[in-house]
């Protein structure tokens, strides 16, 4: 049986799906090349190996206005989650050796935490934007992350903080991370096997759709995966305790040693395996680019690439 590949995009603005889905196959046809599988790349480029499909749900998080810039759709317990979201990022930089003398990253964590814990909700209220604006004037960090504003700076925490809040109902009463993993959800034909690949909050969203999804999943790939963040994310995921989800046959946990959004947790040691036994399956690489966090640079990877051109050309339905 023909199988799924889905691809689950992490933060952003409005975007076309139908671009999107394009450059992810393409750079991971480029994987494919470096993989040894020239071969392959017709097959997966015109969908003959697997039907693709990118979960979009980007314009969930804007309901058609304009993408936040400067939190005013943030309630006070949205803030808190975003603050403690870059508390966590922060804390995580900081134990780098080469902020070991960062002063300008020490002043900005002590005023995120000023006595020694995460601001409560009221709190945060009208703090958010100034910790913004202080950490996108650290020096190294800004280059690292690519945060030139307050504004990015918000832009890369406010959207995960309104996934981890599961609020936002809409008039069916639906909350926003429902409508998100919805979006997945519909990618995914429980009748065929599927090869699913989850970067940045993309892969909190596929891990929790994955939990509710009964179709065989042969393999499942987390790029980038912010999932085993200490504070903010993992103990917000659903279902509690983490469990690899029972329809993924096989988890592959590919993070660059440079992306400064990958926490410095391991994953694979922190996940509870599912009946099968399958937990994550760690896999590292140092890229040395100064921004690594690129879902297309990863999928370029010959290490990422080769297993899903083995899934997708070789894919059968996994047996109960």
């Amino acid at each position: 049986m023909k199988p799924q590949l889905v691809f689950v995009h992490g933060i952003g603005g409005p975007r076309d799906p139908n671009a999107e889905l394009t450059a992810w196959k393409r750079a991971l046809a480029e994987g494919f090349r470096a993989a040894g599988g020239s071969s392959d790349i017709s097959a997966l480029t015109m969908d003959w190996a697997a039907d693709s499909q990118f979960a979009y749900y980007g314009d969930l998080f804007t309901d058609g206005q304009a993408q936040s810039g400067d939190g005013e759709e943030l309630d006070e317990e949205e803030e808190t989650l975003a603050l403690g979201i870059l508390a966590d990022f922060l804390d995580q930089e900081a134990a780098r050796p080469e902020n070991k003398d960062n002063l300008s990253l020490a002043r900005v964590r002590a005023q995120i935490r000023p006595d020694g814990e995460t601001q409560g909700v009221g709190a945060a209220a009208g703090h958010l934007w100034a910790v913004c604006t202080a950490v996108a004037r650290v020096p190294g960090i800004t280059q690292i992350a690519r945060w030139t504003s307050a504004r990015e700076v918000l832009g890369a925490i406010s959207q995960p903080a309104r996934y981890l809040r599961r609020k936002d109902e809409d008039e069916d009463g639906h909350t926003l991370d429902r409508r998100i993993r919805d979006r997945v959800l519909a990618c995914l034909d429980p009748n065929r096997p599927a090869v699913v690949i989850g970067h940045s909050l993309g892969s909190v969203v596929a891990l929790e759709a994955l939990g509710e999804h009964n179709g065989p999943v042969p393999l499942f790939i987390t790029i980038g995966s912010p999932i085993a963040t200490p504070a903010f994310v993992w103990p917000r995921l659903r279902p509690q305790p983490p469990t690899t989800p029972e329809c993924v046959y096989r988890w592959l946990d590919f993070w660059d040693g440079d992306d400064v959004v990958v926490p410095r947790a391991r994953l694979a040691d922190a996940m509870l395996p599912n009946a099968r036994g399958v937990r994550p399956t760690p896999g590292r690489f140092d890229s040395r680019l100064l921004w690594a966090h690129s879902a297309t640079t990863y999928l370029a990877r010959h290490e990422i690439a080769g297993p899903v051109r083995e899934a997708v050309v070789t894919v059968r339905p996994a047996a109960s």
